[in-house]
């Protein structure tokens, strides 16, 4: 069974520029896995997520001529975590395309490409016409199709570019020509103009209960609200939103809080959105004062995208593509090297070098084995590259550290000292078969302590709408946190729903876990799983050793 990290990643396979909530440096650390969960017990239903971004485009001067205009664009703002095509960009490498098709108002135009033995990266534009009065696109279907018709699928983003009217994005795949030169179609089926709306919610935020509110409108059924009581004068929003439609589930949707004046209230801790519940529903949670939220005349919106109109065509471009402009300093090394003190046998087995990124692929015994560090950087010789984990479609026993290659003359490489820097390590640990013993359990909050390892944990645990909750939280700084627990029922496991999407390896070690319809008194638990976070740690590997 896949770990829920692994399905949230899939959920969110791509680039997430928003503005709000800002998923730049959080949602883009799930490809970068520095937002990791280790709850495998629970099975959700896998689904696509489309993607959708709402940021103004960089202001750049518009050119005479198309072709003049495509290589003068700014791209560098779509581009801040694509630094390797950046540079290749800069240096004039990539393949000049500058093919258009204009079909249903919309114009969608190829670039230039970038192919090499890593992956293929096109820059396209996407300019409506002055009718358009949406706020985002998206797509049933983009993506490349080969010359056997066979869709290869990848990732993109896309930003809106105010001073010249288009959006400016890219797409990304893992797949690689198998020659020097493929005949390639790069498609987009029906683009959906989208545009926001809000719908007044009549939440009590002094009700500590469970509300219910039904919606059956623009394909939602209805929203769930209810607050926990955090440390500090906070407290937490959870939302769950249930679905008439499907596709509304590809769709941003959040609760707004605002103020008697009508302004934003802004949350306290970064909010989380969008975290796919075991039965289709959408969790949130967001974490603000206690003050803010409650404070008088405090309104509530439930905020979301939708459908304004659909172009149903598709836009075809045909291209020629060619390895041959990023040919230059390429070249694969077989290093077989363990990860040092990792379980799992994970062995760092290949580098990976191209003008615009670095890939070393790991290989382990588990799959989906964690990889037990958060953060990545390449030295070569004395310039050192950030990068981040990815795991490879349909290889459970392979994962991927990608850096984005720039500062660095990829000619000079082969020659040059290499090695892999990890810090930050995070260790997941087996619970034991100690229980801890809940008694007199009610609607009043009580509290114990237990210990595990070195480590104590405090517990505090109450009744609220005929569910339990149990909740956990160490002041030691080294903990890293409850994953889940479970009862035994006889001999099988019953685990608590997890309701606190956390980041692992920040130091919130809080967690909270749901048990539905809780009748009894009295409950052993057991902790399932556990993580140690270590933020100071570091590891150097010597990968190559330049002449």
């Amino acid at each position: 069974m896949e770990r829920i990290e692994k399905k949230l990643k899939k959920e969110m396979n791509a680039d997430h520029n928003m503005k709000y909530p800002d998923f730049e440096q959080m949602w883009n650390g799930i490809q970068q896995d520095e937002l990791k969960m280790v709850n495998e017990p629970i099975e959700l239903l896998p689904r696509k997520r489309k993607r959708f971004v709402l940021v103004a485009g960089l202001a750049v001067a518009l050119m005479a001529t198309p072709v003049y205009a495509a290589l003068n664009y700014d791209w560098s703002t779509i581009l801040s975590y694509r630094a390797g095509i950046q540079s290749a960009l800069d240096q004039g490498l990539g393949q000049t395309i500058e093919k258009s098709v204009t079909k249903d108002g919309f114009t969608l135009t190829v670039h230039t490409a970038f192919i090499d033995d890593n992956r293929t990266f096109l820059l396209y534009s996407l300019k409506p016409d002055a009718s358009w009065d949406g706020m985002n696109v998206s797509f049933d279907q983009i993506g490349l199709q080969d010359s056997n018709g066979d869709f290869i699928q990848g990732n993109y983003s896309h930003r809106w570019n105010e001073d010249l009217g288009l959006f400016q994005g890219y797409f990304e795949t893992d797949w690689v020509a198998d020659n020097q030169k493929s005949d390639i179609k790069f498609l987009m089926k029906n683009i959906h103009s989208i545009g926001g709306k809000e719908l007044p919610i009549n939440y009590n935020p002094n009700d500590s209960h469970t509300q219910n509110f039904t919606i059956q409108k623009d394909g939602i059924d209805n929203v769930i609200l209810q607050t926990f009581e955090q440390s500090d004068g906070k407290v937490m929003l959870q939302s769950a939103v249930q679905f008439t439609d499907s596709e509304m589930k590809n769709k941003w949707v959040r609760i707004k809080a605002l103020d008697d004046k009508n302004q934003t209230i802004k949350e306290a801790e970064t909010p989380v959105f969008g975290t796919p519940g075991a039965t289709g529903e959408y969790f949130s949670q967001q974490i603000f004062t206690s003050d803010s939220l409650r404070a008088k005349d405090t309104k509530f919106q439930l905020t979301y995208e939708h459908t304004l109109d659909i172009a149903k065509d598709n836009w075809n471009i045909e291209m020629n593509l060619s390895k041959e402009q990023l040919n230059k300093g390429s070249f694969k090394k077989v290093v077989n090297i363990p990860l040092e003190n990792a379980s799992n046998g994970i062995v760092i087995h290949e580098m990976k070098v191209t003008p615009t990124q670095v890939r070393l692929i790991l290989t382990h015994k588990e799959k989906y084995a964690h990889i037990p560090y958060m953060d990545y950087q390449l030295d070569i010789g004395g310039v050192l590259l950030d990068g981040g984990r990815w795991d490879i479609e349909n290889e459970p026993y392979k994962t991927e550290l990608r850096f984005e290659l720039t500062g660095v003359d990829v000619t000079s490489l082969a020659n040059q000292t290499v090695a892999l820097v990890a810090k930050h390590r995070v260790d997941i640990k087996d619970g034991d078969e100690q229980p801890i013993h809940l008694t007199d359990i009610s609607d009043t909050p009580q509290s114990k302590t237990s210990t595990i390892g070195e480590y104590s944990i405090t517990w505090t645990y109450y009744k609220k709408d005929s569910n339990l909750y149990v909740e956990s939280f160490s002041t030691e700084p080294t903990f890293g946190g409850v994953s889940q627990t479970y009862y035994l029922d006889h001999k099988e496991r019953n685990y608590g729903m997890p309701m606190m999407t956390r980041i692992l390896g920040d130091e919130n070690n809080k967690q909270m876990d749901e048990y539905k319809n809780f009748k009894d008194k009295d409950l052993d638990i057991y902790i399932w799983k556990y993580t140690t976070n270590y933020p100071d740690a570091e590891l150097r590997i010597p990968l190559t050793f330049g002449k």
